[in-house]
């Protein structure tokens, strides 16, 4: 083949394969930026809590995000952020950007402060990514207490003012201790703190008279505290031997704390699918549920649609109740 039919021929194949490469870029952008999809999470995801460390809150959101950096492969870092109930946690999750590195726990309180505080929290402003665990209430008085029942508290109740701490004004423990007050007509004065390890510790050291607080808070102060009555229509397993209020008094006050994790309203598709089924992953592990159980709350799962559903279902019962 002569010299110049031969360049013409290198030329026109090498025209082919760049052009080939060009067009099989292209294909990758064109099928959605599969490979900047594929890609998520590159970075350390923030996860922040929304009470301070050691209670309840804090204690699932890290017992979940240690799971979660195995499953997703990068680290995932708790921050506490307490103050206003989880208003403050909650409202700083929501003005992030909408790309799955910041995260959030919500408590039953994602769904009342709007109610009881007015505070820009409402579901719409999150994709809830899904339920995580169940707290039932339980009634706590310091280990020296003088109050050995619930129907003594009661009874101190009726007589006169009881002072029960709870994790923050709005919060579900403060609708539990209120509704305790209804179902009895005793008067019992709530008093806020920034979360629930630090109600249960005011009530252990007898600077309330009593806490309402999630089981596990109670569990985590020992001996410090006696437990008087679990706010559920059965006893909790984990102690078995406290009596639920209908037992003790009654009279049905049934309060739970739920949990789940969002993020900021608008996440891309495959980001949301993403976290979804890492926290699936990671409420079905062995690890998380054996954490649960021993600390004395109920693995509830419920993926990002039955959640946002339950949660608006939530929103407007705590609406009627308390608005």
């Amino acid at each position: 083949m002569p010299r110049k039919r031969i360049a013409r021929a290198a030329a026109a194949l090498a025209a082919v394969a760049a052009t080939a490469l060009v067009l099989s870029a292209c294909s990758k952008v064109d099928e959605g930026g599969d490979a900047a999809e594929s890609a998520f999470p590159e970075k350390d995801i923030r996860l922040i809590i929304q009470a301070n460390p050691g209670g309840g809150s804090d204690l699932s959101s890290r017992a979940l995000a240690a799971e979660l950096e195995g499953i997703l492969g990068v680290s995932v870092i708790a921050e506490n952020m307490p103050g206003a109930a989880g208003a403050l946690a909650m409202e700083y999750v929501a003005a992030q950007p909408a790309d799955g590195y910041v995260i959030g726990f919500g408590p039953v309180e994602i769904a009342m402060l709007n109610t009881t505080q007015g505070a820009n929290v409402l579901p719409e402003n999150y994709d809830l990514l899904g339920q995580i665990m169940l707290a039932p209430g339980v009634v706590t008085v310091g280990a020296n207490s003088d109050i050995t029942s619930l129907e003594q508290l009661v009874e101190k109740a009726k007589a006169g003012s009881v002072t029960v701490a709870n994790s923050g004004a709005g919060s579900i423990w403060e609708a539990a201790a209120l509704g305790l007050g209804a179902e009895t007509d005793a008067t019992f004065t709530p008093v806020p703190y920034d979360g629930g390890a630090t109600a249960v510790a005011a009530a252990a050291s007898g600077e309330t008279d009593a806490a309402v607080s999630g089981l596990g808070e109670a569990l985590a102060q020992g001996d410090a505290v006696r437990i008087l009555a679990v706010l559920n229509d059965v006893r909790h397993p984990a102690v078995d031997q406290v009596p639920t209020s209908n037992e003790a008094i009654g009279a049905d006050v049934i309060f739970g704390g739920w949990g789940g994790i969002y993020a900021p309203a608008g996440l891309p598709a495959d980001v949301k699918s993403t976290l979804e089924a890492a926290i699936k992953e990671a409420v079905e592990s062995d690890s998380y549920q054996e954490f649960q159980e021993g600390a004395g709350n109920l693995v509830v799962y419920k993926n990002s649609a039955d959640f946002t559903k339950f949660v608006n279902e939530q929103f407007g019962l705590f609406k009627e109740l308390l608005g």
